[in-house]
């Protein structure tokens, strides 16, 4: 698996973009804690991503790529306006996906993508996200149950098997983002 510091991520951001768009599953930081992702759009890597997880129950959040993709496929009620001002931050905000073409099937088989996890984190990759114009699936990356990566030394064997690269930036020690239930009343 290739490992990118920040500053090659910069200078291979052509390269990585393409990776992403072509649907490789990769490990990369938030401002909470490291998550593996792909291309949410992408059926096959996402189902991957779910498997090996062994997280055939659990919704996966986004990264979405903008406000502006928030507003186009979520449902986004009044008293979820000042959540969604509040991004970038460390929330996962669950709202009504009224777009069901926005992200794979995979993403929330449970409820067939009727709701969906959303986040913006304060974080230079989200950045990048923005730029691909995509969002990108954001679950925790950890095996279901285990604890969750916070260097590469501690990544499970399994989530490695399938990841093609890993953009690092050493040790973390944050925690999951809010969730936050924005799609009732």
């Amino acid at each position: 698996m290739k490992t990118y510091t920040k500053s090659e991520v910069r200078h291979e951001k052509f390269r990585i973009s393409n990776k992403i768009h072509s649907g490789e599953i990769f490990i990369y930081p938030t401002d909470t804690i490291y998550g593996i992702g792909c291309n949410a759009l992408d059926d096959n890597a996402v189902k991957k991503i779910r498997e090996t997880k062994n997280s055939e129950e659990r919704s996966f959040a986004v990264i979405a790529p903008s406000k502006k993709w928030i507003y186009e496929n979520c449902v986004v009620p009044k008293h979820a306006e000042e959540w969604v001002d509040k991004l970038p931050g460390a929330y996962t905000l669950f709202l009504k996906l009224k777009n069901p073409k926005a992200v794979s099937k995979h993403v929330n088989p449970r409820d067939n993508n009727a709701t969906i996890g959303v986040r913006m984190p304060a974080h230079w990759m989200q950045k990048m996200i923005s730029e691909l114009g995509v969002p990108i699936v954001t679950p925790p990356a950890n095996v279901t149950g285990k604890n969750f990566m916070t260097s590469l030394e501690n990544l499970d064997v399994q989530l490695k098997r399938i990841c093609h690269f890993a953009i690092y930036e050493g040790e973390k020690k944050g925690k999951p983002s809010k969730v936050v239930y924005l799609h009732e009343d």
